[in-house]
């Protein structure tokens, strides 16, 4: 067996079962989910109707490279949401649908796989993340023989990873720089300023920035979209988007987490690389997947609609927890970041006990070790994904045993 499977660490949701095991919570009071971040508003309707009218295209192998009517899609969505035109040094072309993207299963299998590709393991390899993280980060890395390198985000910076404190040793090893906007779990985003150091960080010492934007549809002002990497890179006047690739998926944009449907896109010559990788990765997309996906990028209305809700949420949710939680409205996202004021694990275990609701231990999220105090620790990851009432529901239970807890 590979001999680095042995470095993952297990899974934060195999860690909370094992955390859950033996207990038996109040059978009077129905179970409510806000452990993981699998969206439960009901999908498109159109979205549906466009997949059962094609699943008689499941009788042919689909390409790798994907539909042009797929990637044009998706290339004409990036020009819409971030305005890619503004400002472009070479306006003729944008987002170059034949060499800029690629359909993929869902960006988890595509940020696993593009590490994979783009390392070379020779080098004494390192891959930078944000602390706390999106666990493929780590294993990705891990699997590519690259040593993982942890950027804390806290309070105390705004949950923007410091770019600044990185060695010079480090940035020279660096092969990839995973970054996450909205983040999960603290839902920070982060500023047009920040990308464009990073692409120039990049350009200095030659990596390339894997931008994590799965949930840049759902933020909480309507007048202020989170920025992209491709936008700061046109900003920066990188007409090729050099050294930028970014990862969408329709999953939290339009409730279809089964749908298993996104797209990765920016740097052509990264990307032909990667379609290589995935020729022989064999992670094609069924045809009537993308039939189905293109209707979702192409439509606007149904996205709003889906944002709105979780906006009702935070809105109705916050004012339940704030006496009894430090909380606080994150820019994006649909995850409260929750200062339980005392050992997560205990929170979690106890909160499921007395009231049958799950969270998530923000320990299990991040790591200490080498990074130094594990910035997740004290804290739980709230996913307001159940429909409005549950949530309040939710929000109360907690409240409930907070106060009784304390």
């Amino acid at each position: 067996m590979n001999p680095r499977l042995d470095r993952l660490h297990a899974y934060p949701f195999e860690r909370l079962a094992r955390l859950k095991a033996g207990i038996s919570p109040p059978s009077g009071l129905a179970h409510i989910a806000m452990s993981i971040g699998e969206p439960q508003h009901s999908p498109p309707a159109f979205v549906l109707e466009c997949l059962r009218d094609n699943l008689h295209r499941l009788g042919s192998y689909p390409a790798t490279a994907g539909l042009p009517e797929f990637r044009a899609a998706a290339a004409r969505w990036l020009e819409r949401r971030f305005g890619l035109q503004a400002g472009r040094v070479n306006p003729a072309v944008v987002v170059n649908p034949d060499t800029m993207v690629l359909p993929v299963n869902g960006t988890r299998e595509a940020l696993f796989s593009f590490v994979q590709a783009v390392v070379d393991d020779s080098t004494a390899p390192v891959v930078a993340m944000p602390n706390p993280f999106y666990q493929i980060y780590e294993g990705a890395a891990l699997l590519a023989g690259a040593e993982p390198h942890f950027l804390n985000t806290t309070a105390a910076n705004g949950y923007i990873p410091d770019l600044d404190a990185v060695g010079e040793n480090v940035w020279r090893r660096c092969q990839v720089l995973f970054l996450c906007s909205p983040g999960n779990p603290t839902g920070a985003v982060l500023p047009l300023d920040f990308l464009r150091h990073a692409l120039t960080l990049a350009e200095r010492y030659d990596f390339i920035i894997a931008a994590d934007e799965c949930y840049t549809e759902i933020y909480l002002d309507e007048g202020s979209p989170p920025p992209g990497l491709l936008q700061a890179s046109i900003a920066a006047g990188h007409d090729s988007f050099e050294r930028c690739v970014v990862f969408h998926s329709l999953s939290k944009r339009s409730s279809v987490p089964g749908l298993r449907s996104g797209f990765v896109a920016g740097d052509p010559k990264v990307m032909s690389r990667f379609l290589l990788y995935r020729t022989y990765h064999g992670s094609a997309m069924a045809v009537p997947t993308q039939l189905a996906s293109i209707a979702a990028w192409d439509d606007d209305t149904h996205a709003a609609t889906n944002r709105r809700l979780y906006q009702e949420k935070f809105d109705k949710v916050i004012p339940i927890l704030s006496g009894v939680l430090d909380v606080e409205r994150p820019a994006g996202g649909f995850y409260l970041w929750a200062d339980v004021r005392g050992d997560d694990e205990r929170f979690t275990r106890d909160l499921f006990a007395r009231q049958n609701v799950t969270v998530l231990p923000g320990s299990y999220l991040a790591r200490g070790g080498a990074a130094g105090t594990n910035p997740g620790v004290g804290r739980a990851r709230i996913s307001l994904v159940p429909g409005v009432e549950q949530c309040i529901e939710a929000a109360e239970r907690i409240r409930e045993f907070t106060q009784g807890h304390r």
